[in-house]
């Protein structure tokens, strides 16, 4: 599966913005049709999109379009104007049921068969911004085809509640915690919120590190110097590969000699530590860091 430590959206009706995008580095560059998007520039966006995705070499970034939202009525030409240039993978907002994910499913499916590329190809992430959607994860997150993640939209969410946002976000605690819990039950990543004031990078760093211990695998973001501040808070550091390896290694040799728990640095290692230390191991080589 993909590193999305960074998922950087790009107004896809901006074609400086695009060609910027792809200096940056960013483990995933989504060109938006939906909010980024005045209504009044949706066509431009869509044949900006197409052309980019045909003319421009995104390196190893995951090439995304996110549409406008199933049963918004723009949905089915996003798709018809997009898919022909073969995006890596689409962003479905505003996500409540799992018809609309089928409906997005089948749409795959036929430009797939229509172009001959392998059926599969094209992957879905689906957004959860409402109490409709939180209420119905279990449903959206156990989708059986081609849903790789699922993100976390806080300021829709908190706009659906009447919430008041606060530099804590402990409004949005239980939500951010839900997504993350149904994406891991089911095997797919989760992406965390946008941190709106893309000046604070110090924020922007406690965000993502928080976010990072909750289970998250990346973070949605929406200017270039978010890119690597974020993309370091998903990295596993040096030294916490180094005890991840040396913690797995000293597993494998006590479970030769029929050892079960055992100490490590003062600690009891048991199953949990294990898994913990495999997972560090697995967003480092995700990440492109040798583990």
């Amino acid at each position: 599966m993909h590193a999305r430590r960074a998922l950087l959206y790009v107004p896809g009706s901006d074609r400086r913005k695009i060609e910027k995008s792809l200096t940056l580095r960013a483990d995933c560059i989504c060109l938006d049709i939906e909010d980024g998007v005045a209504l009044n520039r949706k066509t431009e966006a869509r044949l900006e999109i197409a052309r980019s995705l045909q003319e421009f070499d995104f390196g190893p970034a995951e090439k995304l379009v996110r549409i406008n939202p199933v049963g918004s009525g723009l949905e089915k030409e996003d798709l018809a104007e997009t898919l022909p240039s073969h995006p890596d993978g689409i962003v479905i907002p505003k996500v409540e049921q799992f018809d609309q994910l089928d409906w997005v499913n089948q749409q795959l499916i036929s430009a797939e068969q229509e172009h001959g590329w392998p059926q599969g190809s094209i992957r879905m992430i689906a957004q959860v911004e409402s109490a409709r959607s939180v209420m119905h994860l279990n449903k959206i997150a156990s989708f059986p085809e081609r849903l790789e993640a699922l993100i976390f939209g806080a300021e829709d969410f908190a706009a659906d509640l009447g919430a008041v946002r606060s530099p804590e976000a402990w409004e949005l605690f239980y939500a951010r915690s839900a997504v993350v819990t149904a994406a891991k039950a089911y095997g797919l990543q989760a992406i965390d919120m946008v941190t709106i004031d893309f000046t604070d990078i110090e924020n922007l760093r406690r965000e993502a590190l928080f976010g990072a211990q909750l289970g998250y695998t990346g973070k949605q973001i929406i200017h270039p110097n978010q890119v690597v501040p974020v993309q370091e808070a998903f990295t596993p550091d040096e030294q916490a590969i180094a005890r991840a390896a040396r913690l797995v290694a000293a597993f494998e040799e006590h479970q030769a000699r029929g050892a079960g728990a055992f100490a490590l640095d003062g600690q009891m290692i048991d199953m949990p530590l294990l898994r913990t230390a495999q997972q560090v191991l697995a967003r480092a080589r995700a990440a492109g860091k040798a583990a």
